[in-house]
């Protein structure tokens, strides 16, 4: 079809988009974002393809993003007319025929389904679905989605489509509600209606400062200057994270939606996404979306007949961390290196090329669509006081359910951990929590119930950040964790301010020492005071907020440290440097597997008889204690 110009036609492009989403014909999609490929989904996608052709059946193939759950990679949906999407986990190529006689035959007694989504569960289905009694006896013991405890306590608003739609068919997103938040804003909502309902909604910036994105936008729309600009920042660059990746990657047409409504608002005429080059499905799904978005007269002049024109352009990053921070992207976008300024300077006054400029990260132009759509009242009533809405977290690291949620603002850090990610794995305790990326700090078991929220996490030493979480166990050094942080900040500074650059430095410089053995009295106390210094120093928000790692496991676990430094021993068994293998006397059968497995051969004694472990030569890999079926392998 043309371009879109009327309700009428955004309402042809719907049903367009309808007839590949829910075809009259059986349908199947494969989970493609990179953790779906990282899998192997692109294989079973060709395989699924290779299937239908040599059976010459019917069969509508499609890629879908992320749904989050990474562990049930690689992720294939089936879709029949007049029944459930059946989910099937862990694909892999030898599954496919074996699956797909199953979709001939229309059985489901071999490959069980890991969930289904009946037609209450997902949001755009309008007909009500009644499946017969054949088909209700086979759904049996087949959990629907929002029963599995990993989605039970989530709420999916910037996650809405990811998973569900085919990122590369703007149709399919126009179906499911895509674009007509556009229509009303720019046909029937004047720039400070628009601001008034984002203000409304209480939405904070999901990137890591937490700044009201309404407050941002006005101060930019009142700024002096004829041309403005507004810019998405995804460049994600916190290890253990990729929640705007897999937005990116999944639903890039929410993200652009949200941007031409926030240029009608503020009055800016271009616009940048910067993404990091690391991600090459993401660049290549945004950079198709604007373009097919710019086809159907959604971008570009005169869009929807309003006399508001508005075009994006896509800007890859080289990776650099810092880039991340606000005034240094805008100076990367420019063609600088990429390096920040003095805050003073405010960049909705003065941002690329001194012209006033408003930055939201991806996740927080995601939310803007479904705001103008239900309303910011209706935003506001989601999540706690002050932090409304929902957070997108990625939950990884020592726990059983790695994967990407969704969930109001205020859920405790005990049920994302316990309830949604299925608790420690092999029965380990919880010891710590690390939010907010490097820069972010470590909560302690202690303050399991702590409600996630920013002030909530501000309060106890760390912050929201982007979203990343990483879940420790009781065999985790946390002096270990705030020297691994330190290291990658100290690569990551720009160099630019003496308080990061030297400071940083030499509080890692501290830490190594500590783990490995020469810790000396006062360098607790040292740390603390350069921390605080740096954090009050430092010309950006990486150096600012670069101390927490070390602040906070000084503060809740000051006794490893202490531990580290007075009694050379590392009570997590982390350190090399200060721990030691032994073999317990009592329990060893004489086995002889840990001598064979051993990559340095410092272990010997006779077949059935005590062995020993050769202090001098050991290199503390502890492959000794993880073959060992007896537990006769200590760490000291």
């Amino acid at each position: 079809m043309g371009r879109i110009r009327t309700l009428k036609d955004l309402d042809l492009a719907a049903k367009k988009g309808l007839e590949t989403l829910f075809p009259k014909k059986t349908k199947i999609m494969v989970g493609t974002a990179t953790s779906g490929i990282a899998a192997g989904a692109l294989e079973v996608y060709e395989e699924l393809k290779r299937e239908c052709e040599k059976r010459k059946l019917d069969i509508h193939l499609s890629k879908t993003g992320s749904m989050g759950m990474d562990s049930l990679e690689p992720l294939v949906e089936v879709i029949e007319p007049g029944k459930p999407r059946l989910a099937y986990g862990k694909v892999t190529k030898d599954k496919v025929s074996p699956l797909i006689d199953q979709v001939v035959s229309g059985s489901i007694d071999g490959l069980k389904p890991a969930y289904r989504i009946d037609d209450e569960d997902d949001l755009i289905r309008q007909e009500k679905i009644t499946y017969g009694k054949k088909i209700e006896a086979k759904l049996k013991g087949i959990p629907k989605i929002n029963e599995l405890p990993f989605y039970k306590k989530q709420l999916r608003i910037a996650l809405r489509n990811c998973g569900t739609i085919d990122p590369e068919n703007i149709y399919e997103y126009i179906a499911r509600g895509g674009y007509y938040s556009l229509y009303r804003a720019l046909s029937s909502m004047t720039p400070e209606q628009i601001i008034d309902e984002v203000t409304i909604s209480g939405l904070r910036g999901r990137g890591g400062g937490g700044f009201p994105t309404g407050r941002k936008w006005l101060s930019c729309r009142k700024a002096h200057g004829d041309i403005k600009y507004v810019i998405c920042n995804g460049d994600e660059g916190d290890p253990g994270a990729y929640m705007d990746r897999s937005l990116m990657e999944g639903d890039p047409h929410s993200i652009i939606e949200g941007m031409v409504i926030g240029a009608f608002a503020i009055g800016a005429h271009e616009g940048f996404i910067y993404v990091r080059n690391e991600y090459p499905l993401a660049v290549a799904n945004l950079q198709k979306a604007v373009e097919q978005a710019r086809e159907l007269g959604l971008l570009g002049d005169d869009i929807f007949k309003s006399g508001f024109s508005f075009d994006i352009k896509i800007v890859r990053g080289a990776g650099a961390f810092v880039c991340g921070e606000s005034t240094a992207l805008m100076t990367s976008i420019e063609g600088k290196a990429g390096e920040p300024r003095a805050k003073y300077i405010h960049t909705v006054e003065q941002g690329i090329w001194n012209r006033p400029s408003n930055l939201n990260n991806v996740e927080t132009w995601a939310n803007v669509p479904v705001i103008i759509a239900r309303g910011g009242k209706w935003f506001a009533n989601i999540g706690a006081k002050n932090s409304t809405g929902t957070k997108v977290f990625s939950l990884v690291g020592k726990i059983n359910n790695v994967g990407l949620v969704e969930v109001p603002m205020g859920i405790t850090l005990k049920e994302i951990i316990y309830d949604i990610g299925g608790g420690i794995p092999e029965g380990k305790s919880f010891k710590a929590v690390q939010t907010g990326g490097p820069s972010g700090g470590c909560i302690p078991a202690d303050l399991i119930d702590l409600p996630v929220d920013f002030d909530s996490l501000w309060e106890a030493g760390s912050m929201m950040g982007s979203g990343g979480m990483i879940v420790m166990d009781d065999r985790t050094c946390m002096v270990d964790i705030a020297r691994y942080f330190f290291d990658f900040l100290v690569s990551e500074s720009c160099g630019k301010c003496v308080p990061c650059r030297e400071g940083v430095y030499q509080m890692y410089e501290i830490l190594h020492d500590i783990c490995h053995g020469r810790g000396k009295k006062g360098d607790i106390e040292l740390l603390e005071s350069m921390g605080k210094s740096i954090a009050d120093g430092s010309l950006c928000a990486l150096g600012g907020s670069a101390p927490n790692p070390v602040l906070s496991t000084i503060r809740y676990f000051r006794k490893e440290y202490e531990a580290h430094i007075n009694k050379k021993k590392c009570p997590a068994g982390v350190c090399r440097a200060l721990i030691k293998y032994s073999i317990l006397a009592d329990k060893c059968t004489g086995c002889g597997v840990c001598a064979k497995r051993c990559p340095v051969e410092c272990i010997s004694g006779e077949r059935k008889k005590v062995h020993i472990i050769d202090q001098g030569k050991c290199i503390k890999c502890g492959t000794c204690k993880e073959v060992c079926k007896f537990d006769a392998i200590i760490v000291e």
